[in-house]
């Protein structure tokens, strides 16, 4: 065989793996060792596998993905995120929709300190929807507005995504991370105008709380979520300013939080090593992927189909921005059986060639990529924080998929408005 016709015969190989279960990091292994060994041989294909796990679990810029992690968890352990819901609560229940629009904005606040998306969306929906249910609030507006929240979790910084994609197409992970601010503030505000339209239409699906909340009680709340507005402030302008490198970010933030936990006497045995628990979950399902793409790239690579792709695309007489909207259709359909991290993994080593030989920003488009991968994390039928949250409210899948879809609507305005202004993502990192 040909080397595409072996590097497409693979392809199917991957996707038949991951349909009968097997982890994607060790289905991308798998591919790529024997992709390597019949293409070249293995004496070849095992130090590669060896260079590809040894150099990710050991790599220190690595270190920024268990540390902020790690800040998410200590910022539950700590209260931070029971605090900025309630501060949130209290300013924002007047509104219609307020308490959804409390939740939006529990999640973006507690997004500006974690990571991760599904941690985020497990961590608030614990906290709102009781409240919700509580004030009558409609199931598939509740369940759904902590769906869309926690997606918040991978675009805001500091993210994981973004760290996962400078870590495949070897871009600045500071640049990345700030890019995020701005599309983040936007797709938030997008999102509690989808919470407040949806309970002025249907104002039965989000009862009018009539309490009036005292403003000594509002500023109260302040002090309860002031820890969480400091470290995201220290850990940000840190990197914005260029005093610290994302790792080190990591590790100031990630201290941070571990002296707020003390200080509040939150800090048990039990809850440490939980936190620590989960980070190293977390972190190691998360090194796996990375070292198992590594192998599939550099196998793809051997079958120059990321290359061919590329000056095919190019050659077309079509405008980018059509082919670059084949390409998000695609990830918006692949987000339907794959998460977040796995269709980054899956796609950049083929897509990312493409985008730069169209003359596509690489920062810009890390943009877009997370904006898409949130767009899966809500898709049915196996968007994560569909799962978490279904868990968490213990209602069928079905409710949450169907309060979680007019948010899909937003996503994909604020990818539109993105692709038309790139300025919008490109302003901040431009400054640094």
């Amino acid at each position: 065989m040909d080397l595409q016709t072996v590097g497409i015969a693979a392809i199917c190989v991957l996707f038949v793996l991951l349909l009968i279960g097997m982890p994607i990091g060790f289905a991308l292994a798998f591919v790529g060792f024997w992709g390597i060994s019949y293409i070249t041989d293995i004496s070849v294909a095992l130090p590669t596998l060896l260079r590809s796990f040894d150099t990710t679990f050991s790599s220190y810029s690595f270190t920024v993905i268990p540390l902020f992690v790690l800040m998410g968890e200590l910022a539950t352990v700590s209260g931070l995120s029971q605090g900025i819901y309630e501060m949130a609560d209290k300013w924002l229940r007047r509104l219609p929709g307020g308490l959804g629009i409390a939740t939006i904005g529990a999640c973006a606040g507690f997004s500006a300190i974690c990571g991760s998306s599904v941690a985020t969306a497990a961590t608030l929906g614990r906290v709102a929807l009781p409240e919700m249910k509580k004030y009558g609030y409609d199931l598939h507006l509740a369940t759904g507005s902590v769906a869309a929240g926690g997606t918040l979790g991978f675009l805001i910084p500091p993210s994981i995504g973004f760290v996962v994609y400078g870590i495949l197409t070897e871009q600045s992970i500071g640049k990345l991370l700030v890019s995020g601010f701005i599309p983040g503030f936007m797709l938030t505000l997008a999102y509690i105008v989808i919470v407040m339209l949806w309970a002025i239409i249907n104002p039965l699906a989000a009862p009018l709380n009539y309490d009036r909340i005292p403003f000594k009680d509002k500023i109260a709340t302040i002090r309860n979520a002031w820890e969480l507005i400091v470290v995201f402030f220290l850990v940000m302008g840190g990197i914005y300013a260029g005093v610290f490198t994302p790792t080190e970010a990591g590790a100031v933030g990630a201290f941070s939080l571990f002296s707020v936990t003390l200080l509040k006497r939150k800090l048990t045995l039990d809850a440490l090593l939980k936190a620590l628990t989960e980070t190293t979950r977390v972190s190691v399902m998360i090194f796996i992927i990375l070292s198992g793409a590594y192998l599939f790239t550099y196998f793809m690579a051997l079958t120059m189909i990321p290359t061919n792709l590329s000056l095919w695309l190019s050659g077309m007489n079509l405008s980018r921005y059509v082919i670059l909207s084949i390409i998000l259709i695609g990830y918006l359909l692949l987000g339907c059986f794959l998460d977040a991290t796995s269709m980054m993994v899956l796609t950049l080593p083929v897509i990312f060639p493409t985008i730069i030989g169209l003359g596509f920003n690489p920062i810009w488009f890390g943009v877009i990529s997370v904006l898409m991968m949130e767009a899966g994390l809500i898709t049915p039928p196996l968007g994560l924080n569909i799962f978490v949250i279904s868990g968490v409210a213990r209602v069928p899948m079905e409710i949450v998929f169907k309060g979680a879809f007019p948010f899909l609507t937003a996503i994909l305005l604020v990818v539109v408005l993105v692709t038309i202004f790139p300025e919008i993502v490109l302003f901040l990192p431009g400054l640094l």
